[in-house]
Order: C-alpha cells, then sequence, then structure tokens
C-alpha cells in the first residue's frame, strides 16, 4: 500500500488514550508533512477524551514535505497549527479577515479528526500553518497555538487600549498569559484569584493588583475594570465581580464551560456592560500574536511530558487534579 501512514494517539469510550495510525494517500499540492515534535494539552483535550477522535490542538513540528503549490514553507522549517484548520476564504467573515468565523470553517473536534497534535506526524494546508519565530521555543510555541491565542485575540480584536484597566479572573493555563500580554501591552492588570498562593507569582508575570475572591462577600477595588477576562474552569459569582465593573465594561467568558451562561440582569442594564463571545484568533491576528510574544518575551510556565500513551494520561490525570503548572506540553522522542 502507497501514501503516509503514521501514528496518533485517539480518545475512548472508556477515556483512556489509545494508540493508533491514521492513513493519507499523498500530500496535496496545498499541503504540508510534518514530524510533530511539541503538543500542548488544552482543557478541550480532556472533553474529547471520551471521543474516537486524534486528540490535540496545539500542535508544533518541522516540516518534511511540502505540496507542489507551497510557497510559504520548505522543508526544515519550524511550523505550528491551533484550533482553526480551514475556510471557505470567499464568504463575508473571510474576506474581512475574521476567517475563524467562517460558516464553513473547520474546527479542532469537528473537522480533521483523524489528526492532530497528538501524533507522530500530521497532514495540514500550508495557509493554515504558522511560523514559529526564533526568538520563541517549540516548547514555548506550543501552548500559544490555543491558549495564546485565545487571550490575545480578545485583547487585539476588541479594541483593548493600553489606558485600559483590566481584570483577570483566574491564574492558570489562560489566565497566567493574559496577565503577559495585557502587561506587555501597557494595561492596568488587575488579577482577581481565589487565594494568596499565586500573588507573588501574578506579580512577576506583570499584575499591578490583586485580589483574593474567596470567602469574600464584597470586592474593594481601586478603581473599577473596564474589560474583564474570565479564564477560570468554571463561572465565578457574578454578583461578585459585577459591582467591580467601570460602566460600559465588556466582560470576556472565556471559559469552556457547559450550562447555561446566567448573570444579574439589572447591573448589565443598569451598567451598560458588554458580554462580548471570544475564540481563537484568525489566521493574522494569530501571526501578530506570535509576534508579539516574540518581541516581548511572553512564555508560558510549562512541565514538560512525553508524547506516548504514559505521558498522555499522566499529563490528564494532572491537570485533572489541577496540578498542571500552568501548561503541560507533550514531547515527541527525538
Amino acid at each position: 500500500m502507497t501514501g503516509i501512514d503514521f501514528t496518533v494517539f485517539k480518545g475512548s469510550s472508556t477515556g483512556n488514550i489509545v494508540q493508533s495510525t491514521t492513513h493519507k494517500e499523498s500530500i496535496k499540492p496545498d499541503e504540508v508533512l510534518l514530524k510533530v515534535t511539541h503538543a500542548g494539552l488544552c482543557g478541550t483535550d480532556q472533553h474529547r477524551k471520551t471521543s474516537d477522535i486524534v486528540l490535540g490542538h496545539e500542535g508544533v513540528g518541522v516540516v518534511q514535505q511540502a505540496g507542489s503549490q507551497v510557497t510559504t514553507f520548505a522543508v526544515g522549517d519550524r511550523a505550528g497549527w491551533g484550533y482553526f484548520h480551514n475556510s471557505c476564504g470567499h464568504c463575508d467573515e473571510c474576506l474581512s479577515a475574521n476567517d475563524a468565523y467562517c460558516p464553513e470553517r473547520a474546527m479542532y473536534g469537528e473537522n480533521n479528526t483523524d489528526q492532530g497534535a497528538f501524533a507522530s506526524h500530521a497532514v495540514w494546508k500550508a495557509a493554515f500553518l504558522f511560523h514559529i519565530p526564533d526568538a520563541v521555543s517549540s516548547s514555548d510555541a506550543a501552548p500559544l497555538m490555543c491558549a495564546g491565542s485565545a487571550v490575545f485575540n480578545a485583547m487585539y480584536l476588541h479594541n483593548i487600549r493600553p489606558t485600559d484597566r483590566v481584570g483577570i479572573v483566574g491564574i492558570g493555563g489562560l489566565g497566567h498569559l493574559a496577565i503577559q500580554f495585557a502587561a506587555k501591552m501597557g494595561c492596568e492588570v488587575v488579577v482577581f484569584s481565589g487565594t494568596e498562593n499565586k500573588k507573588e507569582e501574578a506579580k512577576s508575570l506583570g499584575a499591578t493588583e490583586f485580589y483574593v475572591t474567596k470567602g469574600v462577600s464584597r470586592l474593594e477595588v481601586s478603581v473599577p475594570v473596564k474589560h474583564l477576562l474570565v479564564t477560570t474552569s468554571h463561572f465565578p459569582d457574578w454578583n461578585l465581580f459585577f459591582p467591580v465593573l467601570a460602566p460600559n465594561a465588556t466582560i470576556y467568558p472565556l471559559t469552556v464551560a457547559g450550562g447555561d451562561l446566567s448573570v444579574p440582569f439589572r447591573p448589565l442594564l443598569l451598567g451598560g456592560v458588554s458580554i462580548q463571545g471570544t475564540i481563537v484568533a484568525s489566521r493574522g491576528v494569530h501571526n501578530k500574536m506570535l509576534r508579539f510574544a516574540a518581541v516581548h518575551g511572553i512564555k508560558p510556565i510549562i512541565q514538560e511530558f512525553p508524547l506516548t500513551v504514559e505521558g498522555i494520561e499522566e499529563a490528564m490525570a494532572r491537570l485533572d487534579r489541577g496540578e498542571i503548572r500552568y501548561r503541560a506540553v507533550l514531547v515527541a522522542h527525538k
């Protein structure tokens, strides 16, 4: 049999990781074959681990083969990819540089389920791959493919300005990157966390103020915040946070949580508060995110594990127990 066979790691109905093989007949003219070197572990992968799909969407690898029409990548280049794999290229959103919102977009977990970042290799359209800046290591680049993209997109796309006070709820996989991006953009960064445990770490990442939320009935902040990025794994007590919002503030619920979003209606109405949905960045903004991270030295705090069945399961178990600070990165054997 001709073609390309490579190892992949899939979810299963039991939640166990299963090693399997994916076959591709050939590399299409607009595609690239990559050898995966690093893969970030995201909470979304946890949600998908009971599905019969190849897991992982924070991938970094090295180009091994490029299709005949590919001019943007050459063999040996480092490249990364994230949650977003394809779009139609001709709808209003695509033509307005908002291709992540294309009605025909291809996204992780719904399309291309026979391959992912948890694999030995992958085949992707070159147009949906990203060059990794020299200043960013492959281990650091992997979490930026989704976590970095998501938090930067909320700030960039919705015009968060250097003069704004930005509130960040939670110091985890998303939150610790959001603090860095907002600080390097010149914002006042107001961090809210359950306990004092991460105060000094938050300050070292760029927080200007820090407030504990657990066990308090009211938050006393020096000045209200104009933007509130919610990065925790569960929605917070909204009654605690609406009083610290400035008039016409915006809330960005970046949490991937089940159920409905329920917020106090009267404070929303009287305060002119907006709730802004946001996902990972479209390609143009994603490239800007990588350049910004390279220039300003923004790096995720990571823990590395082997890119094997055992390594994936250990990383997922530790993530489930809340023991990862703050992104797990799976590293392929050299």
